[in-house]
C-alpha cells in the first residue's frame, strides 16, 4: 500500500494534471535545453507516482513508463540536491539497475535534479544521461538545477489557470442562478418607490420625501451593481479603467450602508482618498463590502463599532486600508477567510452572510492587478488591505 508520503505525491501530481496532458511545448522545450547545455544526446522529464515512473517528456528516446523499481530516478528524487555520477556502473545504487546492466538501456554518465512542489514535495525528476562516462561542469549542474526549477514553474502555472478556468465557470454558474432572484426584489422595490414618489402626500412630507429620493437613489445603484457584478463573472473578471474618485466611492458606499450604520451606531471616519485607475462600479462595490464586513463583525458584541478608510502612497500603488475595533481575524485565517462561502471562525454565527463578500472584494481587487490581505487593525480589529498599482 503507498505511505502517506507517496499519497501526497500523487495528489499533488493529480492536482497538475501532467499525466493526463501532453506535455506542452514549454515542457518538450525544457527537457530539450537540458539535453543541449549539459552536452548529452538524451535527457528526459520523469514523474514518479506511488507505483511508476512516467517519462512525460524526452529527447533521443521516445518516453514510456516504466515500473518504480526499475527506475534510476526513484533512487535519489527524494533526497535533497542533485545527483551527478560519472560512470553508473561504479555506484552500488545503481550498478544493477535495468537501465545500467543493458536490460532496458546502458546508461553510463547520469545526472538528475529533482522536481519539488511550493510546499517541497518531490514528485519526479529532470535527467540527462548518456551511454559514455562524462562530468558535468559546474554551470552545467547549476543550469540543470534552474531548469528543474523552471519545470515546477510550468506545472503551477498550468494549475493555477486551470483553477482559474474552473473557478470563473464556477462563478458565473453562480452568477446565472442568483441573477433572477435579485433582481426581481429590486424591480418591485423600485416599482414602489416610484409609485410612493407620485403620492400627493409626499408635497406635505419634505423629510419622508427626501428620505424616498436616497432610496430610490439606492436602488438604482444596488440594480447597476447587480448587473456589472454579473457582467464581471460572465466575462472571467476583467474590468474598465477610467479615473475613479475613491473618495465618491466611499461616500457612496456610506450612503448605501446608512441603516445599517444608524442601526449599529457605527463611526465610519473617512480619510483623504486619491483618483486611482480602475472601475468605478466594482471599486464602489469593493468598498462597500469592506465597510459592511467591518461593520456587521464589530458591532456582533452590541458596541457601537468604529472603521477607519485611509489611503497612503506607496511605491507603484496606492494602499488602502479599511479598520475596525472589532474581533480581528486569527493568523492562521487570514488567507481562508477570502474563499467563497468561507467565514472566520470567530464570525458570531447571529450575523447573517454566507462568506461572499471576500471573496468578491479578492476577485475585483486582482482583476484591477492589486492584491488584497488581512492583519491587525490598530483600532484593535481586523485591517484588511488594498494595494492598487499605479502606472508611475
Amino acid at each position: 500500500m503507498p505511505n502517506a508520503q507517496d499519497a501526497a505525491r500523487s495528489a499533488a501530481i493529480a492536482e497538475y494534471g501532467v499525466l493526463r496532458e501532453a506535455p506542452g511545448h514549454a515542457l518538450e522545450g525544457l527537457t530539450a535545453l537540458a539535453a543541449s547545455v549539459c552536452g548529452v544526446p538524451r535527457a528526459v522529464l520523469n514523474i514518479v507516482d506511488d507505483r511508476h515512473q512516467h517519462q512525460v517528456a524526452a529527447v533521443g528516446f521516445e518516453p514510456s513508463v516504466c515500473a518504480r523499481e526499475d527506475s534510476m530516478c526513484d533512487r535519489v528524487f527524494q533526497q535533497p540536491g542533485q545527483t551527478v555520477i560519472a560512470d553508473a556502473r561504479a555506484d552500488p545504487r545503481f550498478a544493477r539497475n535495468p537501465f545500467v546492466t543493458g536490460e532496458i538501456a546502458d546508461v553510463r554518465f547520469y545526472a538528475s535534479t529533482p522536481l519539488r512542489t511550493p510546499h517541497g514535495l518531490p514528485i519526479g525528476s529532470l535527467c540527462v544521461f548518456d551511454d559514455e562516462v562524462r562530468e558535468l561542469a559546474e554551470h552545467e549542474t547549476r543550469t540543470l538545477a534552474l531548469l528543474a526549477e523552471q519545470v515546477v514553474d510550468v506545472l503551477e502555472l498550468r494549475r493555477l489557470t486551470r483553477e482559474l478556468r474552473r473557478s470563473n465557470e464556477q462563478l458565473a454558474q453562480f452568477a446565472g442562478q442568483v441573477s433572477h432572484d435579485l433582481r426581481n426584489p429590486l424591480t418591485a422595490l423600485s416599482g414602489y418607490l416610484e409609485l410612493a414618489a407620485d403620492s400627493p402626500e409626499l408635497a406635505a412630507a419634505p423629510h419622508a420625501s427626501a428620505a424616498l429620493a436616497r432610496a430610490e437613489s439606492a436602488a438604482d445603484r444596488m440594480a447597476a451593481l447587480v448587473e456589472d457584478l454579473l457582467d464581471f463573472a460572465r466575462i472571467g473578471g476583467s474590468a474598465r479603467r477610467e479615473p475613479v474618485s475613491l473618495a465618491d466611492a466611499a461616500r457612496a458606499a456610506v450612503a448605501d450602508l446608512e441603516a445599517q450604520l444608524a442601526a449599529t451606531g457605527a463611526v465610519v471616519d473617512l480619510g483623504e482618498l486619491p483618483v486611482v485607475e480602475g472601475d468605478a462600479t466594482l471599486l464602489c462595490a469593493l468598498l462597500q463590502n469592506l465597510l459592511a464586513n467591518a461593520v456587521k463583525f464589530a458591532s456582533a458584541d452590541g458596541r457601537a463599532p468604529r472603521v477607519e478608510v485611509r489611503a497612503a502612497r506607496i511605491p507603484g500603488a496606492w494602499r488602502i486600508t479599511v479598520d475596525d475595533d472589532g474581533p480581528g481575524v486569527p493568523l492562521e485565517e487570514r488567507e481562508r477567510v477570502f474563499g467563497l462561502m468561507q467565514r472566520g471562525d470567530r464570525a458570531d454565527p447571529r450575523v447573517a452572510g454566507l462568506g461572499i463578500g471576500l471573496s468578491t472584494c479578492r476577485r475585483i481587487v486582482q482583476a484591477h492587478g492589486g492584491r488584497i490581505g488581512i492583519e491587525e487593525a490598530r483600532l484593535g480589529g481586523a485591517s484588511v488591505w488594498v494595494l492598487l498599482p499605479t502606472d508611475d
